[in-house]
């Protein structure tokens, strides 16, 4: 079953998000108080426990947030999920837009490890409809 782990938010771009008890999201504009949110197709990002894993192998102490993701998940294979997928994630209603992203800018994260799994591993998406999403909510595949 799939399920979120961690819920997280930041101020502005371009920083490590902090785990919250719970995030409002908003119909075609994201989450409620983070940077990333606005009319666009990367309202909310969303990271695989499984990948923040692999960092952790490589010697990283690193956790939910720490990556930018918004929504950390666990059992499910967000990569391989084709564009225009909608994920019912807790109240909210996703439509995923964008696999992995273009890293402009080496992180901190980059330069600890060399690699860095959100480029590769992370996905994106845009709220069809809003709602309350929290940590053990359960996430489903609605359409392909």
């Amino acid at each position: 079953m799939a399920t979120v782990e961690a819920v997280c938010i930041s101020e502005n771009k371009g920083e490590r998000k902090k785990p919250v008890d719970a995030v409002e999201m908003r119909e075609n504009h994201g989450i409620v108080g983070d940077g990333h949110a606005g009319e666009w197709h990367r309202q909310v990002s969303l990271l695989a426990t499984e990948s923040i894993e692999k960092m952790r192998k490589l010697g990283l102490d690193v956790t939910a947030g720490d990556f930018a993701e918004n929504i950390t998940t666990s059992g499910i294979d967000l990569v391989s999920l084709p564009l225009g997928s909608r994920l019912q994630v807790g109240q909210a209603l996703l439509e995923v837009t964008q696999i992995g992203k273009e890293c402009h800018t080496r992180c901190a994260i980059y330069y600890q490890a060399g690699d860095c799994v959100m480029p590769k591993e992370g996905i994106f998406a845009k709220v069809i409809s809003g709602g309350i999403v929290k940590p053990a909510d359960q996430i489903q595949l609605v359409s392909p």
